[in-house]
């Protein structure tokens, strides 16, 4: 049986050491992967002239399973985002970001278990109808919700909701004001609700939602949202089990997947061996149960777990005083 291919985007900054440390431990759990490194972002920038070169795009298309660290584009200067070309590029409709408390973190909750399901190509973030106008005073973007990406989202959070065992789906919107496009995700996620009588189904205001979050978040279980409530809403809900160093997140089209560490690439403490690597180490778990892969995903799980609740070679981010390969060798030992 031959070995997966997987592409592996190192990235900016604190990328390469994070990626590095997230190999060794796959490696190190017997996943026997094969690994065809590409450049992108301000590394494939300084190399080949571009930030995304069609190396990169057809090592993607290619393997069809990438594991990505934290990518810079360069901002003011007329730059598309790069992790929003990739989604387009490749058809990553969904933006799954799931929190967990970890015993030994520096959060504030210790009982949160909650994935955001983020439509990812539409809404605010699809691009288009953006001006400016020639004095300057005016600025405008245009909102695109579709009828077929509504639902494929919805049912893409329902399903899962399913497969995970889990009990309530929130469907998040703001259709008490944006009528038209909230409006009919609003309207699609109702109907797609109707197919699955076995889940609770609650609606919420993005608002409210953010409120709620804060004050009860023990209450969520499984959201789904737009593009840009998504991004806002994900966010938040890492800061509950700790930041953006515990929050993985996973890009899944039809037939394509990119798992990355959410986190920026975070330049100021590049080559200081400082970076925490949990959130793209999750990432790597995130691949390893969509590849089928269970068993592996579970031990590094629990090794990651183990290592933070034990507060063993943890780093500053966690409340201790060690680095990246500390912190890597402390898993690589429980594996």
């Amino acid at each position: 049986m031959s070995k997966r291919t997987i592409t592996v985007i190192p990235g900016d900054g604190i990328g390469p050491s994070i990626i590095d440390s997230a190999l060794k431990i796959l490696d190190k759990a017997g996943c026997d992967f094969e690994y065809e490194f590409a450049d992108a972002g301000l590394t494939a920038l300084e190399k080949h002239g571009e930030l995304l070169p069609q190396r990169t795009l057809d090592l993607i298309e290619k393997n069809r399973i990438t594991l990505k660290g934290p990518l810079t584009t360069p901002v003011g200067e007329g730059f598309t985002s790069i992790n929003v070309t990739l989604r387009k590029k490749f058809g990553l409709y969904a933006n799954v970001r799931p929190v967990l408390s970890f015993k030994g973190t520096q959060a504030r909750y210790d009982n949160i278990d909650i994935i955001t399901v983020r439509e990812n190509t539409e809404g605010m973030y699809s691009g288009y109808g953006q001006k400016v106008s020639e004095d300057g005073s005016t600025a405008e973007a245009t909102s695109v919700i579709t009828r077929q990406g509504a639902e494929q989202i919805t049912t893409f959070a329902y399903e899962l909701a399913r497969k995970e065992g889990r009990k309530k789906v929130t469907i998040v919107h703001k259709a008490n004001i944006m009528k038209s496009t909230s409006g009919l995700f609003l309207k699609v996620a109702r109907e797609v609700s109707q197919r699955y009588p076995d889940i609770i189904t609650e609606e919420m205001i993005v608002d409210a939602t953010c409120m709620k979050l804060v004050m009860n978040p023990e209450n969520f279980d499984v959201i789904v949202t737009t593009n840009l409530f998504g991004d806002i809403l994900s966010d938040l809900c890492a800061g509950l089990v700790g930041g953006l160093g515990m929050a993985p997140g996973a890009n899944i089209g039809r037939d394509a997947a990119i798992f990355e560490a959410v986190h920026g690439s975070a330049p100021d403490i590049a080559g200081k061996n400082l970076a925490n690597p949990t959130s793209v180490i999750l990432a790597s778990i995130q691949m390893l149960e969509y590849l089928g892969m269970a068993d592996k995903a579970a031990a590094i799980r629990n090794a990651v777990s183990a290592v933070i609740a034990e507060g063993d070679r943890t780093t500053r981010d966690l409340g201790g005083t060690h680095g990246t390969t500390d912190f890597t060798q402390a898993v690589l030992d429980r594996l």
